[in-house]
This record gives C-alpha cells, sequence and structure tokens, in this order.
C-alpha cells in the first residue's frame, strides 16, 4: 500500500509539472512576457500575493530539507519565478531518492524529513514555534485584508474581464500548490471529515485556510518544540524530537 501511493503521488507530481510547463510555456508564446505592467489588475496582484503567501511553506520545508543553506535559497528563489513547477520537480525528486524500506514504511513522512534526521543528526530550526505562530497569523491577516480591499475597489472576481490568459496560468500553477497543501494535510490528519474540511478551506481561501491551518497546529506543539515538527502526522509529532529521530 505504502509503496504505490509512493509511486501514486511521485507519477501524480510529475504529470502535474510537466502540464504546467506546457502551459507556461504555451501562455508565453501566445501572450508575451508575464512581466508587462498593463497585467497588474488589482485582481492579478491580490492574486499573486495569495500565491507568494501560499508557496512560503513549502519554501520554509524546502529550506529545512536541504542540508546546504545556498542550495536552499536557490531553489527558494526558482520557486518564487517557476511556482509549482519546481515545487513538483523537487517533490518527485524526493520520492526517487527514497530507498526501498522507506517507500515500504512511510513514504510521505521520508521525503519530508530533513536527510540529517535520518543520520540522528541535528540541525539548527530558523524560527521557534512562537515566531512560527507570529509569522503566519500576520500572513493570514495580511491577506484577508488584501481580499477585503480588492474586493471593495475593484468588485467581484467572477467578471470575464479578470480571466487574462496570464491570470488563468498563475490561477492554474496556484491550484497546484493547493494540491501539493491538500497531499500534506491528508497526510498530517487521521479523520477524512476533518481532511475534507480542511481541503475545501484551502480551496476556497487560498493562503487564509493555509495559514489557519499551520496556526492551529503550531498551537498543538510546545513553545520549546522545534517549529519543524508542525511538517509531520500528529501521531510523529506527539513523540517529540526524539520520535522524529526514531525513523525505523
Amino acid at each position: 500500500m505504502a509503496a504505490s501511493l509512493a509511486v501514486g503521488l511521485r507519477t501524480a507530481f510529475l504529470v502535474l509539472g510537466c502540464v504546467l510547463t506546457a502551459i507556461f510555456i504555451y501562455t508565453l508564446a501566445t501572450d508575451g512576457s508575464p512581466f508587462g505592467k498593463e497585467l497588474l489588475t488589482p485582481w492579478m496582484v491580490s492574486t499573486l500575493i495569495d500565491f507568494c503567501v501560499n508557496i512560503l511553506p513549502v519554501g520554509a520545508w524546502i529550506v529545512y530539507k536541504e542540508s546546504n543553506f545556498i542550495s536552499a535559497i536557490v531553489l527558494v528563489v526558482l520557486l518564487i519565478f517557476l511556482g509549482s513547477v519546481i515545487t513538483c520537480a523537487y517533490i518527485v525528486i524526493q520520492f526517487l531518492k527514497l530507498s526501498p524500506e522507506e517507500s515500504l514504511q512511510d513514504p510521505i513522512y521520508f521525503v519530508l524529513l530533513n536527510n540529517r534526521k535520518k543520520d540522528g543528526t541535528q540541525s539548527k530550526c530558523i524560527l521557534s514555534v512562537v515566531s512560527a505562530r507570529i509569522l503566519f497569523s500576520i500572513l493570514g491577516c495580511i491577506f484577508l485584508v488584501t481580499l477585503i480591499y480588492t474586493i471593495a475597489t475593484d468588485g467581484s472576481p467572477f467578471r470575464r474581464d479578470v480571466y487574462t490568459p496570464w491570470m488563468i496560468a498563475t490561477l492554474l500553477d496556484f491550484s497546484m500548490n493547493l494540491f501539493v497543501l491538500s497531499v500534506w494535510v491528508a497526510y498530517k490528519e487521521s479523520n477524512w471529515k476533518t481532511t475534507t474540511f480542511w481541503i475545501i478551506l484551502l480551496i476556497c481561501f487560498g493562503s487564509i485556510g493555509t495559514c489557519s491551518y499551520i496556526v492551529l497546529n503550531l498551537f498543538r506543539l510546545s513553545p520549546q518544540d522545534p517549529a519543524f515538527l508542525v511538517l509531520f502526522s500528529s501521531k510523529r509529532a506527539a513523540k517529540g524530537y526524539e520520535g522524529i529521530l526514531q525513523t525505523g
């Protein structure tokens, strides 16, 4: 079952990454550069802010995952400019690195896990649990204010003129990032009703749902815990740092 999950997710992310790459190339060929000032409509700006907030957890995971800080920064920069293409490629590579034993045990856990943890060595945690709570609470509030302001000044987003070719490409990129987060939520939650509730929230409210979910899970951790414990399922996180080191 676990091995089939690893193969299925690896295939899904590979296909999604290729599809998004094709969409970007097609949009670039038919609609030109995405860096034109005329493309920055109020709803495009709002969507880009939502997208940036939503990829922050992925960027934070990459920084935690990578043992080399320079390579982590390069990947995060690429993530900002190329979005879910990089996310999908990075995840596929992590699945390919799994040993047969890891694929059979708990593939998502081992993909999330920093390689240094597998060797029983510690890595410095950049953010404390308290700092992470504050950061994601602020980011969620920032996008909530952005969303309300955009609706108040530019009206409904459900208008034909809003959906330019690059807006559609951005929304598809955003949707693929939501898929990544949804897989993570499904991994963390043991109850399918709770999983469904949070995934619907992610789809409907974007980064507001993402930040709310992360903050809620951070409050389940002790302030003394390393913030990276939020990545793992409740069963794993409940064991604390030592539980994360016990990869067998």
